[in-house]
């Protein structure tokens, strides 16, 4: 797989996550404590990259 796909897949894993977020955010009030300011990217950031790690990479 070539440097550029990679960067794609992990950037578009980071984008789905921190959707995903925002949606939960917006939907559960009781974890806005979690999710607050720049911890919701950076959840995004590493769950991003468990997403790409187990599903992207395989493809």
């Amino acid at each position: 797989m070539n440097k550029s796909k990679i960067t794609w897949l992990i950037l578009s894993s980071f984008g789905i996550m921190f959707a995903i977020l925002s949606w939960l955010q917006e939907s559960i009030s009781q974890i806005n404590f979690l999710l607050d300011g720049p911890k919701k990217g950076v959840w995004a950031f590493f769950l991003g990259l468990f997403l790409y790690k187990y599903l992207a990479k395989k493809a």
